[in-house]
């Protein structure tokens, strides 16, 4: 099957798309839910196959099990009582917001779908709930390259789907919360923290600390968390970040510095921290916007710098037809997600049938609530500016390319490409596999010269397909697929 329609699709399963596909399939005709996972959950509820089968316990690593089991549930009816489509391990590669009205996906495959159920090639929506979901904010660091280095998100999906922790002694630096989580699930597993590395100093929650208040789940998650570090005598090391990562083959030891405010180590307080086998790096999460951008839809950075979509009361972008939720709208967490994810599934089911969105008062205020707790988080763990004057000339900022900090100053600096996508002209930094994902971030630092951080967040996040795809994917006719 080539094509296929839909009145509502939702891209996306994790807390946000999952909602959204439960409140939509309860309103209107034709849903499809579209995720790139082989099993629904998003990377906040990444699990393992046996986790999804009737009566097993919530994995001890998981938080909001219940709320995704009743999720998981909903789309489970839905889809048995023919209203739901879902299509698991399914990229969208692009999104076209048509003249006529609507929209039309370009799908492909990832690698791990199932052959005998292909998934349409073209998918045609009259409304589309974009939950893309968000990844690793990566910054350089000398030695990041090592093997044994991970993103700390990455280090907490290997113990969800594995159920082991990805090395015998961790370290987790960055900053924000949740280097809590990760160090909690590496613990779970078995294994051992050696330190948390927090490169602020935690005063910004002082002026913001009522914020606390209106989500108290968050200061009970963290109680859980500090305890259970303390319980294993985790040192919790604030307004310090790793200023180098040693080892030959792989990470063998990390060295640690105390930090100015702006995140620079300060000279002369270098120590070293031996016996490390794996680290796990993170400053936060960027939301996936390349579809969004794709679309024309307006964008804004938030608190944190990232680039998030503008929307309005009932999640609807700037697009006619087209809703956002999740962290597309700026990072909140998973209970945040799932309020803005059934605003969206209800308004965009709303415009397809002409009935009332009947929005929830109580997810306008848990969509209000934790917008104002991330709000409060951002300002008091802010990812270090300071991190440039940390790496040297022969740091590698972008991984698949392999160019180093010094190619890209010096083209800044000499050939006046002063952004990124210039920069990614002259010295192909952003085109590598992962088309900027990863070193992203840092090329927004680094190209802002030429029009400010927001037209830079947007140039790292527009590109005409979404993920790279091969020519049998990009061929019209199926037979030419190798």
């Amino acid at each position: 099957m080539r094509e296929a329609d839909a009145q509502v699709v939702v891209i996306g399963g994790g807390p946000a798309g999952l909602a959204a596909a439960v409140e939509a399939a309860r309103r209107a005709d034709s849903v499809v839910l579209v995720d790139a996972g082989p099993r629904l959950g998003g990377q906040f509820w990444r699990h393992g196959a046996k986790d999804e089968l009737p009566g097993a316990p919530a994995p001890r690593w998981h938080h909001g099990w219940s709320t995704f089991q009743e999720l998981h549930d909903g789309v489970r009816e839905a889809a048995t009582a023919g209203v739901l489509r879902i299509l698991p391990s399914t990229h969208v590669a692009a999104v076209d917001a048509l003249e006529e009205g609507g929209f039309a996906l370009r799908l492909a495959p990832t690698p791990e779908a199932d052959p005998s159920a292909p998934a349409p090639r073209t998918l045609r929506a009259q409304t589309v709930v974009l939950c893309p979901g968000a990844y690793d904010r990566q910054l350089p660091v000398p030695g990041w390259t090592l093997p044994g280095v991970m993103a700390a998100g990455g280090v907490q999906a290997f113990v969800k789907v594995q159920e082991r922790s990805p090395g015998d002694r961790v370290l987790l630096a960055g900053t924000g919360p949740f280097l809590l989580a990760a160090a909690a699930s590496v613990l779970q597993a078995g294994a051992q923290v050696v330190a948390v590395v927090e490169s602020g100093d935690l005063t910004g929650w002082v002026p913001r600390g009522v914020t606390g208040a209106l989500v108290p789940g968050k200061g009970v998650e963290g109680a859980h968390y500090a305890a259970l570090l303390a319980k294993h005598r985790v040192p919790y090391l604030r307004k310090q970040v790793v200023s180098r990562i040693l080892g030959e083959d792989r990470v063998s030891a990390v060295e640690i510095s105390q930090a100015d405010r702006r995140g620079a180590r300060l000279p002369g307080t270098a120590r070293r921290l031996e016996d490390v086998d794996v680290v796990g790096l993170g400053w936060g999460f960027v939301p996936q916007a390349e579809l969004l951008v794709q679309t024309g839809a307006a964008t804004r950075l938030d608190v944190d710098g990232s680039l998030v979509g503008l929307v309005d009361g009932e999640q609807a972008s700037t697009v006619p037809g087209l809703f956002l939720a999740g962290e597309i709208t700026g990072v909140t967490g998973a209970v945040g997600a799932v309020a803005e994810g059934r605003l969206a599934g209800r308004a965009a089911a709303a415009r397809c049938t002409g009935r009332p969105a009947d929005a929830s008062r109580q997810d306008r205020l848990a969509r209000a609530r934790h917008r104002l707790f991330a709000r409060a988080m951002h300002h008091a763990h802010p990812a270090p500016e300071g991190w440039v004057e940390e790496a040297d000339d022969s740091t590698v900022v972008c991984r698949c390319e392999e160019v180093t900090l010094g190619e890209i100053t010096a083209a800044r600096d000499s050939l006046q490409a002063e952004d990124p996508r210039s920069l990614k002209g002259v010295t192909r930094a952003g085109m590598g596999m992962c088309q900027g994902r990863i070193c992203g971030a840092a090329m927004v630092c680094l190209g802002s010269e030429g029009g400010g951080r927001l037209e830079a967040a947007r140039a790292v996040a527009k590109r005409p397909l979404a993920l790279p795809l091969t020519v049998g994917q990009l061929s019209e006719d199926e037979e030419s697929s190798p």
